[in-house]
């Protein structure tokens, strides 16, 4: 983990926020590599999610919502977590996330809590210029609300029939008591979740897809089995909401982790909603002459939380050969193509004018089919670690041949090996490349 942590601050992946002031606890920057990579996980789940099916439709709704929301929803009165305070030290802690020694995990002392009290996770604001119990609102805690609320828009204006779901990319806000762990558990976050919304009867089929479903996307990625376990909740876990909930969990460095939910949430939010508002969320099947309010099946992912994943298991150390014949330690992102944030680096091998202007046109031409980098800067050898470890899966070198055969080499991140390939025919030779490598 501290490799990748390391790793990640070094070459631009993701920065401690507000770090000129000492950081400000919990809360992540992501640079110009990070933000790439992020992007490109978020981009694979709307495609997945999204683009390539035809029951599902996307939304972006406010992240500031009317107060009632969350009281129908529930978040105001029980989205809690039990806090204790270490009273030798005076840290705090999830009471339900001690050791089972009962020592502090801080100072190690034994019998110095207080007891628990509950601790509501929602950050509260003030909306308009006078603060008073009447302009309270919240940053919202996750992205689903918003799409029950907008149920009825989306579905009129859509005219979808259930079984279909609304998906949604957003930055959520919890109050977490212990965050930690990197970026896995932070207090501004953002969510990848979709509501499916389907018949009551079709609910636990559906549920078993979506599970499936969700658990394959992962791997198809590149995160290896091993690295991944799906695990239902006991009925003790359950939320208030849920008739079944099973978690994709990843083996993170501390143990297994939550990576995703996929839960079955009944009609219980369009019921809550329904009460609250006064607005008919139910759905009239006209083929069956029947209404009903539908249930929902949600899988809900965090971006952060996947992105450290598919860092963690990119990760690897191997050896290298050096240009004097011996062999180094190489650190390489492993990387699927689809989430690598740089896709080609393009090399010339020396600074000379003759080969910089060549070099150039090569960018420029593959630039506005990849994200590219152009890599000036020391030997060859060390330019290609530069790029192994940021998991760019293919490096273009231009060298004093290229001036004599119009041909450049190709070196692939994970074997290493070396081709020499026409510039004319590099376009397609790349796409085809990353294209095997999915």
């Amino acid at each position: 983990m501290e490799r990748v942590v390391n790793l990640a601050k070094r070459r631009g992946l993701i920065f401690p926020s507000s770090e000129i002031y000492g950081g400000f606890r919990s809360t992540w920057d992501y640079g110009p590599l990070g933000v790439l990579l992020k992007r490109n996980v978020k981009d694979a789940w709307w495609r997945a999610m999204v683009q390539l099916r035809d029951d599902v439709v996307g939304l972006d709704a406010a992240i500031l919502m009317a107060p009632k929301v969350w009281e129908a929803s529930g978040h105001v009165a029980t989205f809690t977590d039990p806090l204790v305070d270490c009273r030798n030290c005076k840290e705090r802690f999830r009471a339900d996330q001690l050791p089972d020694s009962g020592a502090c995990p801080n100072c190690g002392a034994k019998g110095s809590f207080t007891e628990a009290r509950n601790f509501n996770l929602m950050f509260r604001t003030h909306v308009g210029p006078v603060e008073n119990d009447a302009s309270v609102a919240y940053l919202r805690p996750e992205t689903a609300q918003g799409i029950f609320v907008n149920f009825k828009n989306v579905q009129t204006t859509t005219r979808k029939k259930p079984p279909f779901g609304i998906a949604q990319v957003g930055k959520s806000f919890r109050n977490e008591i212990t965050p930690g762990n990197f970026i896995f558990r932070t207090r501004e976050f953002e969510q990848m979740e979709m509501e499916f919304f389907c018949p009551p009867d079709e609910a636990p089929k559906w549920f078993e897809y979506w599970v499936a479903e969700r658990y394959r996307w992962y791997i198809d990625l590149g995160i290896p089995e091993d690295m991944l376990r799906i695990r239902p909740h006991d009925p003790e876990e359950l939320s208030h909401y849920s008739a079944g909930t099973s978690d994709v969990e990843f083996a993170y460095p501390w143990g297994w982790g939550e990576l995703e939910g996929i839960a079955n949430r009944t009609d219980y939010d369009l019921n809550q909603h329904a009460k609250f508002s006064g607005e008919d969320l139910t759905y009239f099947d006209q083929e069956n002459d029947e209404r009903y309010v539908p249930y929902v099946i949600e899988p809900a992912a965090g971006a952060d939380r996947a992105t450290l994943a598919f860092l963690l298991a990119a990760y690897d150390e191997d050896e290298a050969p050096t240009g004097d014949g011996k062999v180094e330690k190489r650190t390489v992102l492993r990387l699927d193509p689809r989430l690598a944030p740089i896709k080609v680096a393009v090399l010339p091998l020396s600074k000379k004018e003759t080969l910089v202007p060549v070099a150039d046109e090569i960018a420029a031409s593959l630039r506005s089919h990849f994200m590219i980098d152009v890599d000036l800067a020391g030997a060859i050898g060390r330019r290609y670690r530069r790029q192994d470890e940021i998991g760019t899966p293919l490096c273009v070198t231009v060298d004093f041949d290229t001036l004599d055969d119009s041909a450049v080499t190709v070196r692939d991140r994970d074997t290493m090996v070396q081709d020499r390939i026409p510039i004319d025919g590099l376009v397609e030779e790349i796409r085809n490349r990353l294209d095997e490598k999915v």
